[in-house]
């Protein structure tokens, strides 16, 4: 029941925020040239979409014990199949849109979506391990061509009035997945088994690609994406200064997030089905965070940075002497969720106000860094939980939080939209 009541005014929250964002002229841009604003639905198809890819990006997270029990690895080896996929989404998301510099943007999303659908029925179908990570390498494929190209497409739907609540509502997708997706799939993997949650995904991915067809409106390729053009982005101060602290906050919280489960089941007398359910408390404060960060973060980018840190890494830090008491760390967990949620629209802000000229260029830059702190955080998270327990990983990701506190702090006067 928690879930569908969840479900319910998460919906009510997307649609009230694309009125929002449609409430005034859109305008299709290409070259700055305007056209028809395009239907609401067209921004709601783009966060199923970043809704689709998070979940299977994050389903391992909810089910790192049963995958290492049927495949017989660790928890720190099963979790590579968070790792990996972070690793080639760094790739992908900066090698894919040059490869693609000139195709229709709708088309590209619909075929990274029907790639996503097989990678997912290879994941379900998976005999070993190491079979599970060539399917998770498709994964990371999808997720970072999503994310390149979907994340800057806020300012083409719905002009640049509207671009920062559409842009809120693009990532509302990876809140989303936290709320219904990960607690969703963790559910269904401890009642039927964990390879058919991946099944399930791999269903979803398919009807997210007819949704994409359907509501989405010709997006032609802009401004081509050209390799060099990367290197000339990294030398804008105040964009440097953005993926930096982006680094070290979204590195600390993987490192800490992708042993969330270990570090629950601490807790005494804890269950799955409350595990589930935590999680589910989580992913309804990360939706709360993304809609508050990204209306804090369309004003100022870097005041919402700055209250990210400093939560996140004070929540992460607490929860390690909390490991003991439900009753104290039911709220910090939610707290968490509340935390993190504005990260991903609020760095987003901050990138399109650093480098306006080049916006697609700029979102698959962040994307690269966004995925490989990914990886590093859930690599590093495994190599400390493996060797010192998931308390250690807690602390890790406390400290690196701390640090990126300390980079936006530096970042005087960064990123303010125009």
């Amino acid at each position: 029941m928690s879930q569908s009541i969840s479900g319910t005014s998460t919906s009510t929250s997307i649609d009230v925020s694309i009125r929002s964002s449609t409430s005034v002229p859109a305008v299709l841009a290409r070259d700055g040239v305007g056209a028809p604003a395009p239907p609401r639905g067209a921004v709601l198809a783009l966060a199923v979409a970043t809704f689709s890819v998070v979940t299977t990006e994050m389903l391992p997270v909810g089910l790192l014990t049963p995958i290492g029990s049927g495949l017989g690895v660790s928890d720190g080896t099963a979790g590579l199949a968070v790792t990996l996929p972070g690793v080639v989404a760094a790739f992908a998301a900066l090698l894919l849109p040059v490869a693609v510099r000139r195709a229709d943007r709708r088309t590209v999303l619909g075929a990274l979506l029907v790639l996503l659908a097989a990678a997912n029925a290879a994941s379900a179908l998976a005999p070993s391990f190491g079979v599970l990570l060539g399917a998770r390498v498709l994964v990371g494929v999808c997720i970072g061509g999503v994310w390149a190209i979907a994340a800057g497409l806020g300012a083409r739907l719905a002009g640049a009035a509207g671009a920062g609540r559409a842009t809120a509502v693009i990532f509302s997708g990876i809140a989303v997945a936290s709320v219904l997706g990960v607690p969703a799939g963790t559910l269904l993997g401890e009642l039927t088994g964990w390879r058919w949650a991946f099944a399930a995904l791999a269903a979803l991915a398919l009807g997210v690609a007819g949704l994409l067809a359907a509501l989405l409106p010709p997006l032609p390729a802009g401004q081509a994406v050209r390799l060099g053009g990367f290197a000339g982005l990294l030398r804008v101060r105040r964009l440097r200064g953005g993926l930096l602290a982006v680094t070290l906050l979204v590195t600390g919280h993987f490192a800490a997030y992708t042993y969330v489960r270990p570090v629950l089941e601490r807790v005494p007398g804890i269950g799955p089905g409350l595990i589930s359910a935590l999680l589910l408390a989580y992913g309804t404060a990360g939706v709360v965070g993304n809609f508050t960060g990204g209306a804090v973060a369309a004003r100022d980018p870097r005041r919402a940075l700055l209250a990210i840190c400093a939560g996140l890494g004070a929540v992460v830090l607490l929860l390690v002497p909390a490991g003991g008491s439900l009753a104290v760390s039911a709220p910090l967990l939610m707290a968490w969720g509340l935390a993190y949620g504005g990260v991903s629209v609020s760095a987003q802000n901050w990138v399109m106000a650093a480098a306006p000229h080049a916006r697609e260029a700029a979102s698959a830059l962040f994307a690269g860094v966004f995925n490989v702190a990914i990886a590093l955080g859930a690599f590093a998270g495994g190599r400390v939980a493996d060797s010192r327990g998931a308390g250690a990983a807690l602390w890790l990701g406390g400290a690196l939080a701390v640090l990126a506190l300390v980079a936006v702090g530096r970042a005087k006067g960064a990123a303010t939209p125009e």
